[in-house]
């Protein structure tokens, strides 16, 4: 892809836009970065790249930046319905997002994941694999670290393992892994998506631009992953902690075992793997999978899934207190998630829960709690939402917060020693704070200091 002398629209300030606007500097584009906030808002974020030839464009999205431009790169949190967005498209200017324009300039190959849940827990997993099969590995996309940081870095025998949101992949055009993963499909993000057919299509573009030679991993337990095989021009394998596949990897005896071409090993018993939960043993089969996909040898894989302690943010132990365990499941952004978060609780619950309003709906989410949520504090947009739902599904023990910090407090006062408290909002956090990484951190300090109580 020339990139030398390009005009270069970047629409978002953020966790991809910093490193894409100082790869296209490095390569030679003269780059316009545009973002909603003013300078002086995000200045902590411009200050590195005050030594870089850009111009900035902030406190908001004007439709004219889009006239004398060559492509635009949009950030995953950005709208395509803005007015910049909008125009770019009525003048034939290509949108594309990070992960298109890093395949454009690598020729490494790329494993990547998407999915409604497990996609950061399973990205993480496959990346040790890999690592822990002595091949260079970079660990990139929707898990924190922007794939093209690492263009420059990444030879032909190295591999991306990519984490990728639907955000990401609907700005996608030639976009190709080597192997793609989709681990479920539920309800999410119908706010900016709109219907569930636009949701899934842009999940579909994982695997779209593939070849015969290449991948695609599909969960053969959840219907809507399953459908997708039909449209697959990829080889397409399944996996399953359900039932017995002919091909594939799949649990039998209490082991997971992976079928292909005839030839089938078991790796691993599964009461060894270390990530607890049924959700967990589908993040396992299909991080499992794809490293086979991958040529990594058997024992490196079951090394892995022993060693293997899971992801900050996610159902991630924080201290007991007072006889009273804490766990933060900060990335439990959607209902599905949050769901398979209190399914693993052992304990009496007290449960941390609302934030911003994604457009769910939470009847699902209330039933089940069962015996083991016994009392739910909320916060955020969703709070009345999520309420009123219990009310009508006749779980009444709800106590509403103000503010985070009172919502630790009272989810504190609500445990008795046995107990636990669980934060798994169903919601997304940006009514409150700029992500799940903060919200988790910010409740990790709050409960650390309940310590002073014991």
């Amino acid at each position: 892809m020339e990139i030398k002398g390009k005009k270069v629209l970047i629409v978002g300030a953020a966790v991809t836009g910093i490193p894409v606007v100082r790869q296209l500097c490095k390569m030679g584009a003269e780059v316009i970065l545009n973002d909603r906030k003013n300078a002086n808002e995000i200045n902590d974020i411009l200050e590195p790249l005050r030594e870089l030839n850009i111009d900035y464009v902030g406190g908001g999205h004007p439709a004219n930046l889009a006239d004398n431009i060559d492509f635009v790169v949009v950030s995953p949190g950005v709208p395509l319905d803005i007015s910049v967005i909008e125009r770019a498209f009525a003048l034939g200017k290509e949108v594309i997002s990070e992960i298109e324009l890093a395949y454009r300039l690598t020729d490494t190959p790329i494993a990547c994941i998407t999915g409604t849940n497990g996609k950061t827990t399973t990205t993480a997993l496959l990346g040790e694999i890999m690592k822990n099969s002595h091949r260079t590995t970079y660990v990139t996309g929707n898990i924190g670290h922007a794939m093209i940081a690492e263009v420059e870095n990444a030879k032909p025998e190295d591999i991306f393992v990519l984490e990728a949101s639907s955000f990401q992949l609907e700005c996608t055009k030639y976009f190709k892994p080597k192997v793609a993963a989709i681990l479920n499909i539920t309800p999410d993000h119908l706010d900016r998506h709109k219907t569930m057919e636009n949701y899934i299509d842009a999940k579909c573009m994982i695997f779209l631009n593939q070849a015969p030679m290449d991948f695609t991993i599909l969960n053969k337990d959840d219907l809507e992953t399953k459908k997708l095989s039909e449209i697959a021009k990829s080889r397409v394998l399944f996996f399953s902690r359900k039932e017995t596949l002919s091909e594939g990897a799949y649990v039998e005896d209490g082991h997971i075992i992976v079928q292909i071409d005839g030839k089938r090993e078991t790796i691993i018993n599964i009461e060894e793997i270390f990530i607890p939960g049924a959700h967990n043993l589908e993040n396992a089969l299909a991080a499992t999978l794809m490293a086979y996909c991958l040529g990594v040898d058997r024992e490196v894989i079951a090394r892995t899934l022993r060693e293997f302690r899971g992801v900050e943010h996610r159902i991630e132990y924080i201290a007991e207190i007072n006889g009273v365990v804490y766990y933060n499941d900060s990335k439990g952004t959607n209902v599905d998630a949050a769901i398979k978060s209190i399914e693993t609780m052992k304990r009496p619950t007290i449960l941390l829960a609302g934030g911003y309003d994604k457009g769910s709906e939470f009847h699902d989410f209330i039933k089940v709690f069962g015996s083991t949520v016994k009392e739910m504090v909320l916060i955020g947009k969703t709070a009345d939402k999520i309420e009123k739902t219990a009310h009508e599904l006749g779980f009444n023990n709800t106590h509403r917060a103000a503010t985070f910090e009172e919502a630790v407090c009272k989810c504190s006062e609500l445990a008795m020693p046995g107990d636990c408290v669980l934060l798994s909002p169903a919601c997304a956090s940006w009514d409150m704070f700029r992500n799940y990484e903060e919200r988790g951190k910010i409740f990790k300090s709050l409960v650390l200091g309940l310590r002073g109580t014991e």
